[in-house]
């Protein structure tokens, strides 16, 4: 099954991305082959598929691509969101060997680890299609690429969380603790969105004393419950009534998402989308003339 497609990629961040990997990667010159190739010898690959999976990462690919050589010529066979099998080819690529070998690194690694984080995810969506919770991410991500993982999260049929510190307040444990509790911190970030920014307000209860104070002050978008027992999230979720959206979080594993869905919460978040899946497998292969 198709999910979502990646049409509205930024641009600059994509770009900055692949320079900086490329620099990390190329150094002063790919000297394998510059030693071993003469310098203008034309040549075809294609990537292939080695694993069963969704893809991924297709999108940044191609901008790999054009950004190490403009004269390359891909030919692109599959979308990302495409459920792939072993064997399947998502695209060719021909022009200078030495343009195509110095992308084929960045290229394999960015699509590798977004398809397996679509995958990953995917799996858990397609476990709890017949319940009314859906999979967020959380910032439990690589750093600087967080952009691309939440894409993929996206890509595998899930949802973004926040992406930063900066588009959301969610007070958490250690927000509240250092506050004095959950009624001063959450008065304090009431006001601030009134006299500062104006964002979504998410607050993380530890327990139902916890739950039962943030419901009497109310003026929250959702209640995130965090390290409930399954017998605690139904409780939670019997006295929030509807009146608030839920999360739950914490401990939450691809084995376990249908069991935290049937307590009846609207999210799951998941740290496991990201932060340790195994990467698809797949490999770029030159073409023998």
């Amino acid at each position: 099954m198709a999910y979502h497609k990646t049409n509205n990629l930024n641009t600059q961040l994509i770009n900055q991305f692949i320079k900086q990997a490329l620099a990390e990667d190329v150094g002063d010159g790919d000297h394998t082959s510059l030693a071993t190739i003469p310098l203008h010898t034309q040549g075809n690959a294609q990537l292939i598929i080695k694993e069963k999976g969704i893809l991924a990462g297709l999108s940044i690919a191609l901008a790999i691509f054009n950004q190490v050589d403009s004269n390359l010529k891909v030919t692109q066979l599959m979308q990302d969101g495409d459920a792939v099998n072993y064997g399947d080819i998502a695209l060719t690529v021909s022009g200078s060997v030495h343009s195509i070998l110095m992308a084929e690194r960045l290229v394999l690694n960015t699509m590798q680890r977004m398809s397996g984080i679509a995958s990953t995810t995917n799996k858990i969506v397609e476990s709890l299609k017949n319940t009314h919770t859906q999979v967020l991410d959380t910032r439990k991500t690589t750093p600087n690429l967080r952009f691309l993982e939440k894409m993929a999260v996206k890509i595998g049929g899930g949802v973004n969380h926040r992406t930063g510190l900066y588009d959301a307040i969610l007070i958490k444990d250690n927000h509240v603790d250092y506050a004095g509790g959950i009624a001063q911190a959450l008065h304090a970030a009431q006001q601030y969105i009134q006299n500062h920014k104006k964002l979504p307000l998410i607050i993380e209860v530890r327990n139902l004393s916890e739950l039962q104070e943030v419901i009497a002050i109310g003026g929250v978008d959702r209640i995130l419950l965090d390290n409930f027992s399954f017998e605690k999230l139904k409780q939670a979720v019997q006295l929030i009534d509807g009146r608030f959206i839920t999360e739950a979080s914490g401990g939450i594993t691809p084995q376990n998402a249908i069991d935290y869905a049937n307590c009846g919460v609207n999210y799951l978040s998941m740290g496991a989308l990201t932060h340790s899946v195994k990467s698809l497998d797949m490999s770029l292969k030159a073409v023998k003339s």
